[in-house]
Order: C-alpha cells, then sequence, then structure tokens
C-alpha cells in the first residue's frame, strides 16, 4: 500500500541521514584522505564513489547469496569468532603502536 510505501520511504532515510558513521566516514575520513591528493581531486572523488557504489552493490548481493549459509546456526557463531579476532587485533594494534 502506499501508506507503507512512505513508511518505508522514512526509514531509510531516517537510517540513512540519522546515521553518525555516514558524517564520520564521508566527512572526516574521506575528507582527511582527501587532503593528500589536491593536485587529483577529480580521481579521488571518482574513485571514492565507485568504491562506494560496489561496496554497498557486493553487500546487498553478498547478502542475499550468503542467506542459504547464515541460516545455519554454527555460521553465525563463526562469523561471530571471526569478528571478535579482528576487533581485538585492531585493539591490541592501538595499544601496543601508543
Amino acid at each position: 500500500s502506499e501508506q507503507s510505501l512512505w513508511k518505508i520511504l522514512g526509514i531509510c532515510l531516517a537510517l540513512t541521514w540519522l546515521n553518525p558513521h555516514v558524517y564520520l566516514d564521508t566527512v572526516v575520513l574521506l575528507g582527511s584522505i582527501s587532503a593528500q591528493f589536491t593536485q587529483m581531486k577529480v580521481y579521488f572523488a571518482l574513485g571514492a564513489i565507485s568504491a562506494s557504489f560496489l561496496f554497498f552493490f557486493a553487500l546487498g548481493y553478498g547478502a542475499r547469496l550468503l542467506l542459504p549459509v547464515f541460516k545455519n546456526r554454527k555460521a553465525w557463531q563463526i562469523l561471530d569468532v571471526m569478528i571478535a579476532v579482528v576487533m581485538w587485533s585492531i585493539a591490541l594494534s592501538l595499544v601496543f603502536t601508543l
């Protein structure tokens, strides 16, 4: 129905514009990295746009392809362990580089 379409669009907009990572990633992270490429601004912008498009495209279709895999509880446990290893690696690298 039209009401549910507006509700879905509202949720999508809220998740996009109220998400602090939008601003951290695009403004702070990309903005600070882009300062190194003053002579190649257009190429940096095109690369960032392309990478973003490919990432979200792969995320959407990858999730669809991995749906059968993640119906298994063991797959979620393996993913959780992998995420924990990455997070601990980042934490330890930050501790030991300070």
